[in-house]
């Protein structure tokens, strides 16, 4: 089963995820910022990453960096769900890698249809 790692400071938008991914079949596992995601893909590395921009302690840019740098970073799909909608932030996601980019808010069809584009589903 596929897994996935939903990193947001909001509990309603990781709820929310939550339910539409474990719908899409996905395992999840939950963090609240940047650097418990960190954290995380440190010992458990997940197929999938649903990274929110703004957050306390490290932000989404910050740890998607991070991330790459780790042995097997380069594997997970990000999918960066953000307020942020200006092409820099895009453009700068992009480069820092990030496989994917949707808006808040989101549901079930955005997600399924973003997860499929990159061979998720």
């Amino acid at each position: 089963m596929r897994s996935c790692l939903i990193v947001d400071d909001s509990k309603v938008i990781r709820m929310v995820a939550k339910k539409i991914l474990q719908e899409l079949t996905f395992t999840t596992a939950e963090a609240e910022d940047g650097q418990q995601a960190l954290n995380y893909c440190q010992s458990t590395m997940p197929d999938a990453v649903l990274l929110d921009w703004n957050m306390p302690v490290m932000n989404g840019i910050d740890f998607l960096r991070e991330l790459r740098k780790l042995p097997g970073g380069d594997k997970p799909v990000v999918v960066f769900c953000t307020t942020e909608n200006d092409i820099e932030h895009i453009q700068e996601a992009i480069t820092a890698g990030a496989n994917e980019y949707i808006m808040k808010p989101f549901d079930s069809e955005i997600l399924q249809a973003k997860f499929s584009q990159v061979g998720l589903l």
